[in-house]
């Protein structure tokens, strides 16, 4: 079981996003010339989960994406700051931010309903999303002149650090926390 456990960490260790047990099966049924049980698959990865749980390492096997993937420890987070504001020109702008948002809770959606939700053109945001890869076209509309529909891209899961969709927060709460914040408020007065 070592020998599959080597390899699994090698393809997790190697692999630029998350990578899914299917995929890991797929590439170690090849290798082996024959098939890998998914269970067995399942079984070391509960293995390298303990192992990297362990303080001795700054980064664990974190299930995201719908996939693992090595992730630093929140305990280095201070160490790997510096790194962080050299690549602070990945981050997003507001106006991306807002953009991306409306695609996640309506798509397939068109930059012309984008523009109608926000109020302003979504020319630039809508391009440095694409060029990100948050976000891909899905198709085109039937409306009128065809426009393009953009939907969020598996990227954008393994961005924010979830499994799917359905994680995101629902308008309610939103209200909830607004409520939370309001009494807060109300309570330090």
């Amino acid at each position: 079981m070592d020998f599959l456990q080597n390899h699994i960490e090698a393809l997790i260790f190697c692999s630029p996003d998350p990578i899914k047990e299917q995929e890991l099966q797929s590439c170690l049924s090849e290798m082996f010339e024959a098939e890998v049980p998914i269970e067995d698959i399942e079984n070391v990865l509960g293995k390298l989960k303990d192992k990297y749980e362990q303080e001795e390492f700054s980064f664990s096997l974190d299930r995201t994406g719908g996939g693992f993937q090595f992730l630093t420890k929140p305990a280095y987070q201070a160490s790997i700051s510096i790194l962080l504001k050299q690549q602070s020109k990945r981050r997003l702008s507001t106006s991306a931010l807002e953009t991306l948002s409306i695609i996640a809770y309506k798509q397939p959606v068109t930059k012309g309903d984008m523009e109608n939700i926000r109020g302003v053109n979504c020319d630039y945001a809508v391009q440095k999303l694409l060029e990100k890869g948050l976000i891909e076209i899905k198709g085109k509309s039937d409306a009128i002149g065809r426009p393009l529909l953009y939907g969020t891209s598996a990227s954008f899961m393994e961005y924010f650090g979830i499994n799917s969709l359905n994680e995101l927060p629902t308008p309610k709460d939103f209200t909830e926390m607004d409520d939370n914040v309001i009494g807060e408020e109300s309570d330090n007065n």
